[in-house]
């Protein structure tokens, strides 16, 4: 890898691309540390302590949530309109259809998404704005008192969600790997000294062991990622007319359909977290009510959907599966495998087209599926299998961002692969 790596950095438009991936990199992460004119910051530092929600939302803003700076929303906004856009696709004929028509209607797709995002922001930022306010971290943000503060802010937070998403599209046009998941990757790795040095401070022999249960989970991570079952698919021969009246016979090759172990990436474990994180967070609004009664049922409510309790972790796992086939399932049925194969002349051998070829593979992805789903599982419950073995309250990374991390890296690195054997050299993915 290393080798390859130099060999990269020997190639001028390897290296350019290499090093404007750094260049956008670092004009985001300085922005990422512009704070939000009237932000308490020792304030801040307490809600942060205390709060699953800005934890999850901390991640996707690359760190800039944390001190609740201008990119404090990130790219978050754009994944929740990706999300809405794909969930959409199967429900909405005209939005099924664009999905087939090639590069232009995915060009589309990706009009409407960038469209639905800036209104995201928008509630978004006003949503979180409010948050923090209440909590006492904006000193300056309310429509009635403060109608200019509150309009700056929001407008500084979703102009900050666009420049990143502009950033993003620079490092896919013009430098190496998806630009928003780069971005993205960029923010959890900068934390990762953070978190190192944190762990020597309070446990020097638990970092030892977390350092050794993170190697061998991505090792676990890459090898799942990778794995895939791959279906046999048989073309038939078809005579076709070329120029005039000349015959030629076409098709009859072999080729396979590869069915990822993984096909809903790390999308499960969002749904999971963020309904998870729900109840407790309505719930932590009503703990201090005069009624009692209210006031018991919040501090239940908090107790039960705590990060620290058995319940939030078995909870988390059978979400966790449950989204994984759900999701999987979406896809599946936006490709529209079995027409695309029968429109094509496709066939898988021993099985007929159309409905029996439908049945066998939704028979297939569901056996398939459920490894992908339990290796979902146990990746988002591994910070509590961690805490029951090292007495540390943190990690270097969440299951999410790990995650994240191991794919940005996987897609790199493919990218650069085929760089490199265009020039005839050895990849990096053996």
């Amino acid at each position: 890898m290393l080798d390859a790596m130099r060999n990269a950095m020997r190639l001028p438009d390897l290296r350019k691309k290499i090093l404007y991936t750094l260049f956008i990199l670092a004009i985001y992460r300085l922005a990422a540390h512009i704070p939000v004119p009237g932000v308490n910051a020792t304030r801040l530092a307490q809600v942060f302590a205390n709060s699953q929600l800005l934890g999850m939302l901390d991640m996707f803003s690359g760190g800039a949530m944390s001190s609740f700076s201008v990119m404090a929303m990130g790219v978050y906004p754009y994944i929740t309109s990706s999300i809405i856009m794909q969930l959409l696709m199967p429900i909405i004929p005209q939005l099924e259809a664009l999905s087939k028509e090639g590069e232009s209607g995915r060009e589309k797709i990706n009009m409407y998404t960038n469209y639905l995002t800036i209104p995201l922001a928008v509630l978004q930022g006003f949503g979180q704005s409010a948050l923090l306010a209440q909590q006492g971290v904006l000193t300056r943000f309310s429509l009635t008192s403060y109608p200019l503060e509150t309009f700056t802010t929001i407008t500084v937070l979703t102009a900050g969600t666009a420049f990143a998403m502009w950033l993003g599209e620079l490092i896919t046009q013009e430098g190496i790997g998806n630009g928003v998941s780069i971005i993205i990757f960029g923010g959890i790795v900068a934390r990762v000294p953070q978190r190192l040095g944190q762990l020597v401070v309070q446990n020097p022999w638990a970092l030892v062991v977390i350092v050794l249960i993170t190697v061998i989970t991505v090792v676990a991570i890459v090898v799942v990622e990778q794995g895939e079952r791959r279906i046999p698919v048989q073309y038939g021969k078809r005579v076709r007319t070329i120029r005039g009246n000349r015959l030629m016979m076409v098709g009859g090759q072999s080729t396979h359909v590869p069915l990822r172990v993984n096909s809903a990436g790390m999308i499960p474990l969002i749904f999971a977290q963020s309904i998870l994180i729900f109840p407790g967070t309505v719930a932590s609004y009503f703990q201090y009510s005069s009624a009692k009664w209210l006031a018991d049922i919040a501090n239940g409510t908090v107790s039960l959907f705590n990060v620290g309790s058995a319940f939030y972790w078995i909870s988390y796992f059978l979400l966790v599966v449950g989204f994984t086939y759900f999701y999987t399932d979406v896809i599946f049925r936006e490709q529209n495998l079995p027409e695309t194969l029968q429109k094509q002349g496709g066939f898988i051998p021993g099985i007929r087209p159309g409905r029996k070829t439908e049945d066998y593979l939704n028979r297939v992805l569901s056996r398939v599926t459920l490894v992908g789903a339990v290796y979902l599982g146990l990746v988002a419950i591994l910070p509590w299998f961690v805490r029951g073995v090292v007495n540390a309250p943190i990690m270097l990374m969440t299951s999410a961002g790990l995650l994240i991390v191991v794919g940005v890296v996987l897609d790199t690195m493919r990218q650069l692969e085929a760089q490199l054997l265009m020039r005839q050299y050895e990849g990096f993915l053996r």
